[in-house]
Parts: C-alpha cells; structure tokens; sequence
C-alpha cells in the first residue's frame, strides 16, 4: 500500500524555472534511491537524475548546472529543482523509488503517475 505522488508540473517559459516534488505514501522505513524520469511525446523515457538515501546524485548531461535534485528521508520525498527551463525539456516527468521497504514488503521499484512540464513562450 504505497504510493508516489508527484506535483508542481505546469507551464513555465524559457528560462523559467519549476520544482517538482514525489512523496512516497505509506509504512515506509527505507528508500534507497530515488529519482526522476522523462518522456517526452514519441521518445523513450530517459533518466533526469537521481539520489541515494546518502545523498549521492546522479544527472543527465543535458540537465547538469540546470537542475538540483534532493531528498527528505524524514519525509521521503524527492525534489527536483529545474531552473533555465527549456523547450525541449518538455516531457512527463515521473518519479521513481527503489528498492523500497514498507514494515512488511520489499519493493524492487515503484513509479509515480507522472507530472506534465512544459516549456514554452
């Protein structure tokens, strides 16, 4: 009985900027890493970033210097703040979360239904 539940898409012009939040619902004691995918409109879903319950964090090159992604472990949430916004950042952003620990069940992977960004003038 988990779920991640994403907010703060919408549509912001170039160089705007956005931040994205997923909190994981439930009896939850451990998430190792916590992340954030894209897909945009006929293109295949593709890594934004990442972090581990330490905090190490993993980008897309297309994103580093752009984007900030962190964690609240005490409320497991995962934020991602996206500024300079571009038109091709555009795309269904998801949340992902994994291996995750609930008080009975190990979950390899969950994700989010997804939050819509568009960058456009």
């Amino acid at each position: 009985q988990v779920q991640l539940v994403e907010s703060g898409g919408g549509l912001v012009q170039p160089g705007g900027s956005l931040r994205l939040s997923c909190a994981a619902s439930g009896r939850i004691a451990n998430i190792n890493t916590m992340g954030w995918y894209r897909q945009a409109p006929g293109k295949q879903r593709e890594l934004v970033a990442d972090i581990t319950s330490g905090g190490n964090t993993n980008y897309a090159d297309s994103v580093k210097g752009r984007f900030t992604i962190s964690r609240d472990n005490a409320k497991n949430t995962v934020y991602l703040q996206m500024n300079s916004l571009k038109p091709e950042d555009t795309a269904v952003y998801y949340c992902n979360a994994g291996p995750l620990t609930t008080e009975f069940v190990r979950y390899r992977e969950l994700w989010g239904q997804g939050t819509l960004v568009t960058v456009s003038s």
